[in-house]
């Protein structure tokens, strides 16, 4: 009987031991920001940003907001969706960007949704697993899905407008601009300097019309001497030159490395002048939001400084 109640103690040993250490590429350099960012992320919690925005659309650059969500999720490879089940082997932890954004072009609006689904274990799972973006208006919507199959990205697009209609397309493997975030908020070494190909992100593809085509990128990450409550801050600046298109994201030096601000120029499609859209942060909470789903939770938006 002792013998079985050993055997069945080093079986459970064995079995815990053999769940994937999710945390791991978080940790891969050992020093303290790994440590705090090992510390932030896996709390059960979501980090919630609003931004005040500014967006470049048709000839003018219009009002509106951001909300931008970061959170660690267990993924499944095989299906690309979230782990709801857990009977599925085939899971790794994720760090998930969710990106609403809201703005008015005169009497109407839009609304853009990015979700992004990236692996924090880089050393195994070295490319962001799937991208969808979901983009409506008054006169219409699209959705398009990005998803890594074996050894290339694959489109698949719906959309309203004749000249998109429904495709599929598909390209090598290279640097998704919608991934970007992701990596600084794991570690910004992971981020590519110099020269590279990149694919824009999908919300500029489905705004400008754009087909699923990457373009060349020349990058750099320097120190950024405007202050934010007294923070030292990075300026990754990415050209594209092709796009005659620039985009540049503000971010804390330290861990969790969060973002501050983030700027994109490009030409408007309405009159080909260089306009910029801004998002600047005003409200942040650090709360499992999926709770706070009462009445009475209404008063949190305040908080945020939630527009809509």
């Amino acid at each position: 009987m002792r013998l079985f109640l050993i055997i069945g103690i080093l079986l459970f040993i064995s079995c815990e031991n053999s769940k994937p250490n999710v945390q791991s590429a978080l940790m891969e350099k050992g020093n303290e920001d790994s440590f705090k960012l090992n510390q932030y992320w896996y709390q059960g919690k979501a980090e919630i940003t609003t931004y005040e925005l500014s967006q470049n659309r048709y000839k003018d650059v219009n009002p509106g907001e951001v909300v931008l969500i970061f959170v660690t999720e267990d993924f499944l490879t095989d299906k690309q969706v979230k782990n709801d089940l857990y009977q599925n082997p085939n899971s790794i932890s994720i760090l998930k960007s969710n990106k609403i954004k809201r703005f008015t072009t005169g009497i109407y609006d839009y609304s853009v949704m990015t979700s992004t689904f990236t692996p924090v274990e880089r050393n195994k799972h070295p490319h962001t697993l799937k991208v969808t973006c979901s983009s409506q208006d008054w006169c219409g919507q699209s959705f398009q899905q990005v998803n890594l199959e074996r050894d290339e990205y694959k489109s698949m697009l719906h959309s309203y407008f004749e000249n998109e209609a429904d495709r599929t397309n598909t390209h090598d493997l290279i640097v998704l601009e919608d991934e970007l975030m992701n990596m600084i908020r794991m570690n910004p070494n992971l981020l590519p300097i110099g020269k590279f190909k990149m694919m824009p992100s999908m919300e500029y593809l489905r705004l400008k019309h754009k087909p699923f085509q990457s373009v060349n990128a020349e990058a750099s990450n320097i120190p950024y001497d405007k202050g934010y409550n007294e923070q030292e801050l990075m300026k990754y600046n990415v050209q594209m030159q092709s796009e005659k298109r620039t985009l540049e994201i503000v971010y804390e030096s330290s861990a969790p490395y969060k973002i501050i601000e983030w700027t994109i120029e490009y030409p408007s499609a309405f009159d080909g002048q260089l306009r910029k859209t801004i998002a600047r942060k005003k409200g942040e909470q650090y709360i499992p939001y999926w709770k706070n789903n009462g009445i009475l939770d209404t008063l949190m938006r305040k908080e945020l400084d939630l527009m809509y």
